[in-house]
This record gives C-alpha cells, sequence and structure tokens, in this order.
C-alpha cells in the first residue's frame, strides 16, 4: 500500500479530507520520530511498539564489485509487530 492509497482509504473511512488526512499521517510520523530520537517507546496497544534500535558498525561487501566495506554504526526506528 502507498502512501497515496492509505490517505485514500483513511480519509474515506474516517470521513475527513486528504488534506487533514495527510496532516495527521505527517503529525503520528513526526511524533514517531521525535519519541525515538529521546529513546522513548512509543506503544499502540493492538499494533506495535515503537522504538530506537542501534546497529554496532560491521563490515559488508559492495554488491558490484565484491570489495569488502566498513558499514558504521547507525540508529533506526524499529516496530516489532503486536501479537494477534
Amino acid at each position: 500500500m502507498t502512501k497515496a492509497e492509505l490517505v485514500e482509504k483513511l480519509s474515506k473511512d474516517a470521513g475527513i479530507s486528504k488534506t487533514q488526512t495527510e496532516t495527521t499521517i505527517k503529525s503520528f510520523a513526526e511524533a514517531v520520530v521525535k519519541a525515538a530520537k529521546k529513546d522513548d517507546k512509543l506503544t499502540i496497544v493492538g499494533f506495535g511498539t515503537f522504538s530506537l534500535a542501534k546497529r554496532k558498525a560491521r563490515k559488508g561487501r559492495n554488491p558490484k564489485t565484491g570489495e569488502e566495506i566498513k558499514i558504521k554504526a547507525s540508529k533506526t526506528v524499529s516496530l516489532p509487530p503486536a501479537r494477534i
């Protein structure tokens, strides 16, 4: 599902304009990023918990050349699925 399809569905289901739906989705995404930056968790019962995941530095391979490369440590947002 693309963002446009999500906006269309949510807009129709909630009976609100696409502009309002896009604003809501943008606000939600910003809240997730803000919580992750503060190393907080954002839990939505029945959906999952957004949290900060830290990836260690590691070695990898360039897929074109096969040359070994160093991959820097990084941070990302994790969303393990909720149990159903």
